[in-house]
């Protein structure tokens, strides 16, 4: 009698997993997961829809101060709503300081504050972005070889002043030395002289996943051009709030700030 009454319920449990998601990826502070459920299922995560593209995969991605749970919801056609928790790693950050810059980059005078909340306002359009098109199944490569000169999530104290964390990857190297882009995407912004990232490109990858390319020398492409991984998008420099050629490099889905060193490997030789 129990065993039949155990292969029973195993058998009313076999729709439910068989409809679960399958999340691959980084579940830790800063990291991106791929997920795949069956076509036409609906997923919502962080307080949205979820995108799904026909075969039913999908990403989410988890923030610098991402909760330690959160749930996952998903409903397959004509199914019943169903969650998942997932549990997020947090992480320890480093402290970085930095000294030297000039003191209108650290606390901007009034007569600018206008236009850095017209360029905000630019920035934020481009995260909000949702691309039906999955440009991010190219992989990511790195954007030029350097020195690591800067990490996420580490809290940022400038000219002796304490400001908001640090939410990119840092590259050093000389100016105009070819930046390229690291996966493949669509322009969404192409600036040549933000108040505090200077050269900039943002790259649209598809479902709400972007990339930003800071401090750039030179910005080689236009807005609306599409870029295949590897394509030079810019040259290496110091503009806007620097105190030495770099890229700072980050990558967002939707508002959650990636952290872009955990999808890559070593850094070639």
């Amino acid at each position: 009698m129990r065993r039949w009454l155990f292969i029973l319920l195993l058998f009313w449990s076999l729709p439910a997993l068989a409809d679960a998601p399958i999340l691959t990826g980084d579940f830790v502070q800063g990291g991106l997961v791929r997920g795949h459920v069956a076509p036409g299922t609906k997923v919502e995560f962080d307080g949205r829809a979820v995108r799904t593209g026909p075969d039913g995969s999908f990403i989410i991605g988890f923030g610098r101060d991402f909760p330690r749970t959160a749930p996952l919801y998903w409903q397959a056609p004509k199914g019943k709503r169903q969650s998942q928790t997932l549990k997020i790693k947090a992480r320890k950050y480093k402290v970085q300081r930095i000294d030297g810059l000039p003191p209108k980059m650290v606390t901007p005078p009034a007569k600018v504050l206008a236009r850095i909340r017209r360029e905000n306002k630019g920035i934020a359009a481009v995260r909000r972005l949702d691309s039906p098109t999955p440009w991010f199944e190219s992989g990511f490569a790195w954007p030029l070889k350097g020195r690591i000169s800067g990490v996420y999530g580490s809290q940022r104290i400038l000219n002796g002043k304490p400001r908001r964390p640090h939410y990119g990857l840092d590259i050093a190297a000389k100016t105009g030395k070819p930046v390229h882009a690291s996966t493949d995407g669509k322009v969404a912004l192409a600036e040549a002289d933000l108040y505090y990232t200077g050269g900039t490109v943002m790259l649209d990858h598809g479902h709400g996943l972007t990339s930003v390319y800071s401090h750039l020398h030179s910005v080689t492409v236009k807005t609306g051009q599409f870029v295949r991984q590897g394509e030079q998008i810019g040259t290496l420099g110091a503009t806007g709030r620097a105190t030495g050629p770099h890229l700072d490099w980050r990558l967002n889905w939707f508002k959650q700030r990636l952290d872009p060193a955990l999808l890559l490997g070593p850094m070639p030789k």
